[in-house]
């Protein structure tokens, strides 16, 4: 069989289409939605490459139009879960042996196939199941999920390249195996690319996955796996299953062979995991690898000498761009006195003229939020602001849920800076604004650092070179991903290697060779040449 050391192609980002008035890209995605509203599927499980229909139907619908059925997909039972560890571990030998040149082609060929002939039904699922719109759409479900699947490829290489000296008469190698058993991918619903990669990631690396979605993105995960079929990921690898979280925890963490888990969502729902795996780890095999994206209280910090309409502008983008449900949305900014009324200003401006509404309708700005859940969480703070005298609703505040799950973007000016909407998490459209003493740049800082467990994202707006280095280094722990003039939104698969610290996760960087390395265990293998054949070391002889 021919042998050879391979080069992957060099990964490059893929290009944002804008999907302009005219466009051919618009004009496709627009008939995808057309065709996709008009049908109603049903959606089965995928077990050892088989589709597994059950008893117990759930319906799908648009946030935007909750009265509209776009399908159904057949929920898991315990049986179920058993059924994909039993299919995982079946498939696991063989295709840990495949060549890793044979993965990496599947997996470049599932980038192709999302960059052309299913980029549109990709972005359009996701524009009707989680109501992104389509610029949205396209930067997460074809731009980001292509970029993971041909930056991994390309780290994957680098990490088998990764080898040790030898010394003279010794040859030593280290051997990336996968790890033993299974691996339990646990995905969220804001991001379909994160969906995509959390799965492939591990098995690229030669790991066989059980994958559950959440219920909220079934839609575009079954189109995903339709793209992993097609690109030859064999049966059995990974396997899409859509139990209850408690079911699952139940059978996959009492498991001898749980091998590690790859998760984003909340930080309490990740820090019972832990603690169940802790509880149950002389259960297992080997330590489980714990990998997890959690929460975040992302911020942005203005600093007296920024400019006005570029704070805005951050805000905006970074605090509505798909209703502030991404991870790193901005939901608390701390402006200085001399700037905020002209802030206010270009914010609530920005903010009129954004349109809200269904993403059928490319002129929407703002769409829904995820589920009723949700919504009935959210008016729920923004309600309780209201009736606060120490709060000032500065734009927004209107909700309705009559026809889909809608938030107005709704801006909150508190005088305390340690109000609840300052410090929990909310993952929705509410952004709250601290106005600070425009002199107490430092001890601002030390707030913004002090008042939230978590530390994803943040971002510092200056043009004082002095102030920008002084935040850099007083916030190095605040965020894992740290913007300077810029929204705090936004990281790029190669260019920002992604995740947080403290109560925002294990900071694993999802996009970068970091993440990759949790998935493998390392054999390092010493092979010598001429072994000796006698015990004596020379030190042994008389004088």
């Amino acid at each position: 069989m021919p042998k050879g050391i391979y080069k992957v192609p060099t990964p490059v980002n893929e290009p944002v289409k804008q999907y302009a008035s005219g466009s051919p890209e618009r004009k496709e995605l627009q008939a995808m939605l057309k065709t996709m509203r008009s049908k109603q599927i049903e959606i089965p499980m995928y077990i050892g490459g088989k589709e597994v229909k059950s008893n117990n139907k759930v319906r799908i619908a648009p946030p935007h139009d909750h009265k509209h059925t776009l399908g159904y997909f057949y929920k898991s039972d315990k049986k179920h879960i058993e059924q994909a560890i039993t299919a995982a571990l079946a498939a696991k030998e063989k295709w840990a042996n495949l060549s890793w040149e044979q993965r990496a082609s599947i997996f470049l060929k599932a980038a192709e196939l999302i960059a052309g002939p299913y980029r549109a039904k990709l972005n359009t699922a996701t524009m009707l199941g989680q109501s992104k719109n389509a610029f949205q759409a396209e930067i997460d479900s074809a731009c980001e999920i292509i970029d993971f699947l041909r930056f991994n490829v390309s780290y994957m290489t680098e990490i088998y390249a990764e080898q040790p000296i030898s010394s003279p008469g010794v040859w030593n190698r280290l051997e990336w195996r996968p790890l033993e058993g299974f691996i339990y991918a646990l995905t969220p619903f804001n991001f379909t690319a994160i969906a995509g990669n959390l799965p492939t990631s591990c098995a690229m690396m030669g790991n066989v996955v059980v994958w559950k979605p959440s219920n909220t993105q079934v839609y575009s995960a079954n189109v995903l796996m339709e793209v992993f079929k097609k690109a030859g990921v064999p049966d059995g690898v990974i396997n899409l299953i859509y139990p209850s979280g408690p079911d699952a925890a139940d059978v996959i963490f009492n498991h001898k062979d749980f091998a590690g888990i790859h998760f984003t969502g909340s930080t309490e729902v990740f820090q019972s995991i832990w603690q169940t795996i802790g509880n149950n780890i002389h259960k297992y095999r080997s330590y489980p690898r714990i990998v997890g994206e959690t929460g975040g209280k992302d911020f942005i910090m203005a600093h007296k000498s920024a400019d006005a309409k570029e704070v805005a502008v951050a805000l905006t983008r970074g605090a509505f761009e798909f209703q502030g449900q991404k991870c790193s949305a901005a939901s608390r900014a701390y402006i200085p006195s001399n700037l905020w009324e002209d802030v206010k200003k270009y914010m609530v401006a920005d903010l009129k003229s954004m349109k809200m509404g269904g993403t059928e309708d490319f002129t929407n700005f703002i769409n829904a939020v995820i589920d009723e859940k949700s919504f009935d969480k959210l008016s729920k703070y923004i309600s309780d602001a209201k009736k606060d005298k120490n709060v000032e609703v500065v734009f927004g505040g209107k909700c309705d849920k009559s026809k889909g799950y809608f938030i107005q973007p709704t801006v909150l000016k508190a005088k305390n800076p340690k109000y609840i909407t300052m410090c929990e998490e909310l993952f929705g459209p509410v952004l709250t604004v601290y106005v600070y003493n425009e002199n107490r740049f430092k001890e601002t800082l030390d707030l913004v650092d002090s008042t939230s467990i978590y530390a994803l994202t943040g971002s510092i707006i200056a043009n004082d070179r002095y102030a920008i280095e002084l935040a850099t280094k007083t916030l190095q722990n605040s965020a894992g991903n740290f913007y300077i003039n810029d929204k705090c939104t936004g990281a790029v698969v190669g260019q920002q290697p992604f995740g947080g610290a403290r109560g925002s996760g294990t900071n694993d960087k999802a996009g970068a060779k970091i993440n990759l390395l949790r998935w493998v265990s390392p054999r390092t293998i010493k092979e010598t040449f001429v072994p000796p054949v006698d015990y004596r070391y020379p030190f042994l002889q008389a004088d």
